[in-house]
């Protein structure tokens, strides 16, 4: 393929990468922040002497952040990551969302729920060798959506279902055995190195013109920047960072959102339950949809930073969301117009309302609606504007790194704005 080549989707225009091209999605990687001594994950890790790969390109790569989209959750990002677009454009807004039009709600994990092509599917379109490699199987089929499996070189698989693929659906076979690694269990770090470990083997063997990697946030609903499990699990990652750029390749790494505690002193979880709130309020009949419901809700009890609410039709969403802007705990309430154009959500798929709580705070809809028994460690948990900055690392150097950057720019940033190796 010529080095020449370009590739255009959805506005943006992508150059052909000179060298296979890496973009890790780090889930839930909450960063450092320079205006504070707060320190992220990342930075505890370095500082602690266990991240040895990105201490030493720090002097010959790019160390930024960036600002991801809201809701801060899995599912909107990593398709705004792999799309170059905001929700607006791709349609994807949560985990989890309303349909009005036949009365559900109903998971965003179907591909018919995107709007627009891939990243991916583009290059695979000009003739690409791309490589999808996520933690669950929930975003799989997302990003995997107009992927011609059968008749290229993608690849497409998670490494929660890796004991079931198949050429045909997922472009390889047997990576248990390829890596020697057990299936492992959806709750565990094993979960993201196996992504990892999965994502070298094929940079050895395949070596894809782009491949992105996705991980679980598992460790980070539990274990907060610094700590034991933490340091071990991002000491993990810089083995194979350092593996992969051992082969040559660009390695971009962001998260599609942050990590925050969400407890009170006693270390109970801070949670603002919509539900009865509303209804103590007159309302009768509202909605509550809280967009990190995913199937995966042990780790944070679908207790987020983002809420949306539909309202009947003879209610005063002005008055309502003064009402409930007034509760401690909230930091904003937006109408769904305001929601829309500030955060650059599709204005079929959002209520009436939009609710984000502050940073320490978390949104529930009624306390018999969540299970909270998984709950073995203080909650962790985003979905808000506290959980919105992210890393952004390249282990290259940058011409120039714009003020606005968003993590759904990495693939832009990558590929246009780095000096050459």
């Amino acid at each position: 393929m010529s080095e020449n080549k370009t590739v255009n989707v959805n506005d943006r225009s992508y150059p052909w990468p000179t060298s296979p091209l890496v973009v890790v999605c780090v889930d839930g990687s909450e960063p450092g922040y320079e205006s504070s001594d707060h320190g992220g994950y990342i930075e505890r890790a370095i500082e602690a002497g266990v991240m040895p790969f990105l201490a030493s390109v720090k002097d010959s790569a790019t160390f930024t952040t960036a600002n991801c989209v809201i809701p801060s959750f899995t599912n909107p990002n990593n398709l705004s990551i792999v799309t170059g677009r905001p929700p607006a454009v791709h349609g994807i807004c949560g985990n989890f969302y309303y349909d009005s039009d036949s009365d559900t709600e109903v998971m965003m994990n179907d591909p018919d729920l995107l709007r627009v092509p891939t990243i991916f599917k583009a290059f695979e379109d000009a003739g690409g060798r791309v490589a999808v490699i996520t933690a669950k199987d929930k975003l799989r089929r997302l990003l995997g959506k107009g992927l011609s499996i059968k008749a290229s070189e993608s690849v497409c698989f998670s490494a929660e279902k890796a004991d079931g693929l198949t050429l045909e659906e997922h472009g390889v076979t047997e990576m248990i055995e390829r890596l020697g690694m057990p299936l492992p269990d959806v709750y565990s770090a094993e979960l993201s190195e196996f992504v990892f470990a999965a994502g070298v083997e094929l940079m050895n063997t395949m070596r894809p013109d782009l491949m992105y990697l996705s991980t679980t946030d598992y460790i980070q609903h539990k274990h907060a920047p610094g700590t034991p499990v933490a340091n071990a699990f991002y000491a993990m990652m810089d083995r194979y960072l350092a593996a992969l750029d051992a082969a040559g390749a660009v390695v971009a790494v962001t998260a599609d959102h942050g990590m925050k505690g969400k407890t009170d002193a006693n270390g109970e979880p801070n949670v603002i339950y919509l539900d009865p709130l509303i209804a103590d309020l007159g309302v009768v009949g509202a909605r509550v949809i809280l967009p990190i419901t995913d199937p995966y809700v042990v780790h944070h009890g679908a207790l987020g930073g983002f809420a949306t609410v539909y309202l009947p039709d003879d209610v005063s969403v002005e008055a309502l969301a003064e009402s409930i802007s007034q509760h401690p705990g909230v930091e904003v309430v937006l109408d769904k117009a305001t929601a829309c154009k500030q955060l650059e959500l599709p204005a079929d798929r959002i209520g009436d309302l939009v609710v984000i709580s502050r940073f320490d705070h978390v949104l529930g809809s009624a306390p018999d609606k969540h299970d909270l028994s998984g709950l073995t460690d203080p909650l962790r948990s985003h979905g808000g504007f506290s959980e919105q900055r992210v890393p952004m690392i390249v282990n290259r150097v940058a011409r120039n790194i714009p003020d606005n950057l968003r993590n759904f720019d990495i693939f832009s940033f990558a590929l246009n704005s780095l000096e050459a190796a």
